[in-house]
């Protein structure tokens, strides 16, 4: 905790009077040493008490400002944290009761997207659908920075390939960078870290996001080199740079570049907070992050961390992404799949229900674990597949209930919980009972490929 100004005033105050003091002891012991009369003595003594007391009264003020100081640092602190945690639980119920609705309008404005005739009413629907995932990014941007200001995040530290996180970022971004006829390197290092690896990709992710958006012509460059005990990482890359005055605010939250781009490509800046979050993180893992940059030859960041080693015949433990695009994106038919839907929000499960009407599906809709359970006691039906919000009517767990569901189905059916509110604890628990993990608002494309995965993998179960 950093000391204010008045502290550290106050102490000087009381350093200064306890060596005037020890002065004036020693004038005191010094006098009374060379003066032969006792008057003089007398005379001595008496003003320097006078002194002595003076001196005492002045420092006895300071220790009792020191001290009220002291006691208003405290409670503004206190004040502070109880603020900060107010701001986390306010954006996280904010953000659960704002999902709700924005997931059913990306469920309804991909039906309606299905249903258009012509280009205009598709290109409509295909604005529209952009704008809903704006907004979606904000709003878990914003709730990812509070609890990460809040210290409700904490790095899970482990060692790390390098290489295996170097290719998630080459997987996500050399297709935008083709695109953009620019060319993205990045090297192989064989070097390991100690870092947490879902953190150290999405600080990657954002610089090399960054750095795509804002070169022109050439391309990018990721590398990584070992410095004795530690691991320098580089992104650079040759854009149109940074001007001096900006360098010290890219980092701050919704401040974007402008210079160098034209009208379209200022509509996909982006939100002006992946930097923002990335200083938050870095922090977070008590990395080092540096930028230099010139204006128009582009920019470089170095970010510096641990160097660690791989045991021997051991794999270094990384999280994989878990977004759905990255297991099998191969769309299977889904008609005639039975299809257990369950969820208490009225908006979002007529949404699901026209979508997965369409899509072919036999539905049976519920709200609550009693709901879902009686969808199985009177004519035997079965579900192929299970879909469920994690909070229900009655504070019923969708976690809980599809667990309900496979022991009356005397099997364990292929689940998928969809959630506005993801959390550590919650993940653990999906991959414990062997389910899938989805947040909202959901991207119909993402969802249909995950149900025709966990289709295909259960009829390969079945036949072997």
């Amino acid at each position: 905790m950093r000391k204010s100004q008045q502290l550290i005033d106050a102490e000087e105050e009381i350093r200064k009077l306890k060596k005037i003091n020890a002065a004036l002891m020693e004038r005191v012991e010094r006098s009374m040493d060379q003066q032969g009369s006792a008057y003089s003595l007398f005379q001595t003594a008496i003003n320097l008490e006078g002194q002595v007391k003076r001196r005492t009264s002045e420092l006895t003020a300071t220790l009792a400002y020191l001290e009220k100081s002291n006691v208003e640092l405290t409670n503004a602190i206190d004040n502070a944290e109880r603020a900060n945690k107010s701001k986390t639980q306010f954006l996280a119920a904010a953000s659960h009761d704002v999902l709700q609705p924005l997931n059913a309008a990306t469920l309804l404005i991909n039906s309606l997207s299905a249903i258009q005739t012509n280009n205009e009413g598709r290109n409509l629907c295909d604005q529209v659908n952009r704008s809903l995932d704006n907004m979606d990014t904000l709003l878990r941007t914003l709730l990812y920075m509070s609890r990460l200001d809040a210290g409700d995040i904490e790095p899970e530290i482990q060692c790390v390939a390098l290489d295996e996180i170097f290719g998630s970022v080459a997987t996500v971004f050399k297709p935008i960078a083709q695109q953009k006829g620019l060319t993205l390197r990045i090297r192989k290092t064989n070097l390991f870290v100690s870092t947490d690896p879902n953190l150290l990709r999405r600080i990657l992710q954002n610089i090399v996001s960054n750095a795509v958006r804002y070169t022109k012509t050439g391309g990018v460059l990721l590398n990584a080199c070992a410095v004795r005990d530690r691991v320098l990482i580089r992104v650079a890359d040759t854009g149109i740079g940074i001007e001096p005055s900006e360098q010290n605010k890219v980092f701050q939250e919704f401040h974007r570049s402008h210079q160098g781009i034209n009208d379209q490509e200022r509509t996909s800046a982006g939100l002006g907070l992946g930097l923002a979050i990335v200083e938050r993180m870095v922090n977070a893992m008590s990395h080092e992050l540096t930028l230099s940059s010139h204006l128009g030859r582009g920019s470089c960041f170095k970010l510096t961390l641990g160097r660690a080693y791989a045991e021997t015949n051991s794999e270094p433990s990384i999280a994989k992404a878990p977004s759905p695009e990255h297991r099998n994106k191969s769309v299977g038919d889904l008609r005639g799949t039975r299809v257990l839907l369950i969820e208490n929000d009225l908006e979002v499960m007529q949404a699901m229900e026209a979508l997965l009407n369409r899509w072919g599906c036999q539905l049976r809709l519920a709200s609550s674990t009693e709901e879902a359970l009686n969808t199985l006691g009177h004519d035997n039906w079965r579900p192929n597949l299970i879909v469920a919000d994690q909070h229900l009517d009655g504070s019923d767990l969708g976690t809980s209930t599809i667990d309900l569901v496979r022991t009356l189905a005397g099997t364990a059916v292929p689940a998928i919980i969809i959630t506005a509110n993801p959390s550590r604890s919650l993940a653990e628990q999906a991959k414990l009972a062997n389910i899938e993990l989805m947040l909202k608002p959901v991207k119909p494309s993402q969802l249909r490929a995950l149900m025709s995965h966990l289709k295909t993998q259960s009829k390969s179960r079945a036949l072997a």
